[in-house]
């Protein structure tokens, strides 16, 4: 899909999208739990139609009802599991990577798959995990698919902080079902704490106890069942961001609907916007990686910044540091990216020179289309926002953004 954005100047209030990360969350406890429980807050973007496809494969039921967000869904017992089909993550690393231990409660095999891309991001922690606990762990990247089989038990593990906090998430799901208690122990350093905080949150919600005995360690008590509840989704803070920004270009936007006690870690973008307005600041982005394209991309417009903790922003949806670097320099911007930092230099900001890609990457089409509202230009593979936010255009033309659409 192509869009070709006009300059115009957009403004007026518009409700916070609800928060993908807590609606994979409160959905794979809803379809862990017994009995039937209403989601409300669920989008109709590729990531969530995953965990829900997920979901039914593992046995559960998902529908949604008449309001346009929310799901019904009637749990099932994962250890019970035994699909006959290799089920589909598509595009989304939280899907895999929060269901691996789910399926690794079933004695019987479970194949996930889903796209090339999706199987080069790291799953060595899963994979050293299964091997020393002696479960299987087949990957081929060459269908892409993996396959796996368990039972998974409680007990002691080791896993390290600094790769992605989804894995542990993972375990978080999982443990709390096997018989035996279990600890977690993380090698520091830990990033992305904010979203382990969600996911007891989320527990919390559905009846499964786990908590912290110190910064790096976790207790998770065996024997526990998921218990059936109704909730609401809250407020994005991660897609907020685009909006948000387009205040700092010169747009009157407002945004409704976000918990100002929130546990996002991304909500740390109010803090750091007025950085960007105000000079060339260094941002430690280590706890908020999904926040790396749209800072740069202010920080391009404005004076510049020193991004550091970016080193996984390479093992994303794409590159996304060097992706960047790359559409950020048709604006006349220059981008340094190092092993764990980025420098986005203060320059001459301008409509870019030629047409921008999207690198099937839905944070980088939203990072740069949120300065071609104030440049112009056109954007090809815009149709990545699908896996987030599949309605991202249709609200910037409800504030006023001038854009042709047209389908590739």
């Amino acid at each position: 899909m192509t869009v070709t954005f006009h300059p115009s100047r957009l403004s007026g209030v518009i409700q916070a999208p609800p928060s993908k990360s807590m609606g994979h969350r409160m959905l794979i406890c809803a379809g862990l739990a017994d009995g039937d429980s209403r989601v409300k807050g669920i989008s109709h973007s590729e990531d969530m139609k995953a965990t829900m496809a997920l979901l039914e494969g593992l046995g559960a039921f998902c529908r949604r009802l008449a309001e346009y967000t929310t799901v019904e869904v009637r749990g099932a017992n994962p250890c019970l599991a035994a699909p006959s089909f290799p089920l589909n993550c598509r595009e989304c690393g939280s899907t895999l990577r929060f269901f691996i231990p789910i399926c690794l409660l079933s004695e019987h095999p479970v194949t996930l798959t889903g796209s090339p891309r999706l199987f080069e991001r790291p799953l060595d922690v899963y994979a050293e995990l299964c091997r020393d606990s002696g479960l299987t762990f087949v990957l081929d990247k060459s269908l892409p698919q993996l396959t796996l089989r368990g039972p998974l038990r409680g007990g002691s593990y080791t896993l390290r902080g600094d790769v992605s906090s989804q894995f542990i998430t993972g375990l978080l799901f999982a443990l709390p079902l096997c018989r035996e208690d279990s600890i977690l122990s993380i090698l520091p350093p830990l990033e992305s704490r904010p979203y382990l905080d969600l996911t007891l949150s989320a527990l919390s919600m559905y009846g499964i106890q786990a908590e912290w005995l110190d910064a790096l360690t976790l207790r998770i008590p065996g024997g526990q069942r998921y218990k059936a509840t109704d909730a609401t989704v809250e407020g994005d803070y991660s897609n907020t961001a685009f909006f948000d920004a387009l205040s700092l270009l010169g747009h009157g936007v407002t945004v409704t609907g976000l918990r100002e006690d929130s546990l996002q870690g991304d909500r740390v973008y109010r803090d750091v916007y007025p950085l960007l307005e105000r000079g060339c600041p260094k941002v430690d982005i280590s706890d908020c990686p999904d926040l790396g394209p749209i800072l740069m991309a202010v920080a391009s417009a404005k004076h510049g910044a020193t991004f550091t903790g970016t080193r996984r922003l390479r093992i994303k949806e794409s590159d996304r540091a060097a992706a960047m670097a790359e559409e950020l320099a048709k604006f006349g911007v220059s981008v340094t990216v190092g092993e764990d930092s980025v420098r986005v230099e203060p320059t001459d900001f301008h409509a870019p020179e030629a047409m921008l890609f999207g690198h099937n990457d839905h944070r980088i089409v939203m990072a740069l289309c949120t300065l071609l509202t104030v440049t112009g230009g056109t954007f090809c593979g815009a149709e990545a926002v699908s896996k987030s936010l599949p309605d991202y255009f249709d609200l910037l033309v409800s504030l006023g953004a001038d854009i042709a659409v047209a389908e590739s």
